[in-house]
């Protein structure tokens, strides 16, 4: 038996070249791109009418209603004020918002996008 082939290291088969920090080979780590850079590249690019891609694709519309948000706060809206069209969390911010003028209200339910308030 030889000294040398004692002394050696064995192999081992599951290391790659890349896992090992002592190899000479250079590995190219894989450049990720964003979906601005994604759509950009496809819509440069010559499809055919019938091919699916990520400028293509149109979601059909939710049959989960819209989640409801306070007007005050942004918190998750349980109630509205019947007077006033305004959401509103919890009892604090009801309290805040009957002692709200008209013009500010009529603001809030503006920024919402809401119609106006009647009467």
């Amino acid at each position: 038996m030889n000294p040398e082939d004692v002394r050696s290291e064995p192999k081992l088969v599951f290391k790659t070249a890349s896992l090992n920090p002592n190899s000479k080979t250079i590995v190219k780590k894989r450049a990720w791109k964003s979906l601005k850079q994604i759509i950009s590249t496809e819509k440069a690019l010559p499809w055919p009418d019938n091919v699916v891609h990520y400028s293509s694709i149109n979601a059909p519309p939710s049959f989960k209603p819209a989640e409801k948000f306070s007007d005050l706060s942004g918190l998750p809206a349980p109630y509205t004020d019947p007077q006033t069209r305004l959401r509103f969390a919890n009892k604090e911010e009801y309290a805040t918002l009957i002692a709200l003028p008209m013009d500010i209200t009529a603001g809030y339910l503006a920024l919402r996008g809401a119609s106006s308030i009647v009467g």
